[in-house]
C-alpha cells in the first residue's frame, strides 16, 4: 500500500494512488567442452537474482504485519501533525476505500463465478485463522455474518497508537467497498469494530439482489 503526498506538503491535498551474459571462445576446444558450456551458461540462467534469494527468516503472523503496516503507520503520525486529526481520516477513507475496490475487482477477476456463495467463501473458517479469530453467526443463501473477536490489524494498529477511529479510516473502511466492486449486488453492515474499541467486529454481509 502506497500514499503519495505533493513535495510541498500542501496541507489540503493529498493523493492516493511501490546477469549480464557472458562471451566465451571455444578457442578451437573440442564438442565436449562446448556442451560443457553450454550447461554452465543455462546453470547462471537459472540462478535467481540476489535480491529474489529467498532467506530463512522466520517471522512470526504479528511480525510480519507489523512489518508490512509500520511506513503507513508512521506517515499518517506525520500527516496528523501537519494536517490535524480530521483532515487525515477523510483522505484515510479515500485511502482504504481504494483498496477495498481493487481487492474485489481482483477477487472477482480471479474467482470462477461473482455469485454469494463464491464471495463469502473467502471468509469462512478456517480460512484467516493465522490473522483473525472468528465464528460464522449466520449463514444463508443471502445473508453471511461473522463475529470477530481477535484481528491482527487492530491489535498492530493499537500498537501503533493508531486505534479507535484513525485505525478505522486507514483499514477497516475497506470492508465497505470490497463486497460491491465483487458483485454491485452485494454489501457489508457492521456496527462494531474491534478497531474501535468494542468487543466484537460484527461483519455481516447480504446479498441485495
Amino acid at each position: 500500500m502506497s500514499i503519495q503526498i505533493r513535495n510541498d506538503l500542501d496541507r489540503r491535498q493529498f493523493l492516493t494512488r511501490a546477469v549480464p551474459a557472458c562471451a566465451v571462445a571455444c578457442l578451437g576446444l573440442p564438442h565436449l567442452l562446448g556442451k560443457t558450456l553450454s550447461r554452465s551458461k543455462l546453470a547462471l540462467q537459472d540462478e535467481p537474482h540476489k535480491f529474489d534469494v529467498q532467506v530463512d527468516r522466520p517471522l512470526s503472523t504479528r511480525q510480519m504485519v507489523g512489518i508490512q503496516y509500520r511506513s503507513l503507520i508512521d506517515l499518517v503520525k506525520i500527516l496528523q501533525s501537519e494536517l490535524g486529526q480530521e483532515e487525515v481520516i477523510r483522505l484515510l477513507h479515500a485511502y482504504s476505500a481504494e483498496s477495498g475496490r481493487k481487492l474485489g475487482e481482483q477477487q472477482a477477476r480471479n474467482a470462477p463465478d461473482t455469485s454469494f456463495q463464491t464471495f463469502v467463501k473467502t471468509f469462512r473458517p478456517p480460512n484467516y485463522a493465522n490473522t483473525l479469530t472468528h465464528e460464522v453467526v449466520e449463514d444463508t443463501d443471502k445473508v453471511f455474518q461473522l463475529r470477530v473477536t481477535e484481528c491482527i490489524w487492530a491489535d498492530t494498529f493499537r500498537q501503533g497508537g493508531l486505534d479507535g477511529e484513525v485505525g478505522h479510516a486507514a483499514f477497516c473502511n475497506m470492508d465497505y467497498h470490497w463486497p460491491p466492486a465483487f458483485n454491485p449486488n452485494f454489501k457489508m453492515e457492521r456496527d462494531k469494530t474491534l478497531m474501535q474499541g468494542h468487543d466484537q467486529c460484527n461483519h455481516r454481509y447480504i446479498d441485495t439482489a
